[in-house]
């Protein structure tokens, strides 16, 4: 999917569902990690190659650890 797509089901389901609805709230969460994916996608394309411990330090922030 790409964000135009998650951005424009979020407008939509937000007309038909309330704000906590599983629904919506999925919608959101794909919508947040298509940004994400999509910001991550062009940084590292511009950056210089990581070491294994910069990418183990990145990974461990993408699961919702503390450094």
């Amino acid at each position: 999917m790409s964000v135009r797509t998650t951005r424009a089901r979020v407008a939509a389901l937000t007309k038909h569902h309330p704000n906590g609805s599983p629904t919506l709230t999925g919608a959101r969460r794909d919508h947040a990690a298509e940004k994400l994916a999509e910001f991550v996608e062009r940084t590292v394309a511009e950056a210089p190659p990581l070491t294994a411990a910069q990418r183990d330090k990145i990974a461990v922030l993408l699961r919702g650890g503390a450094i």
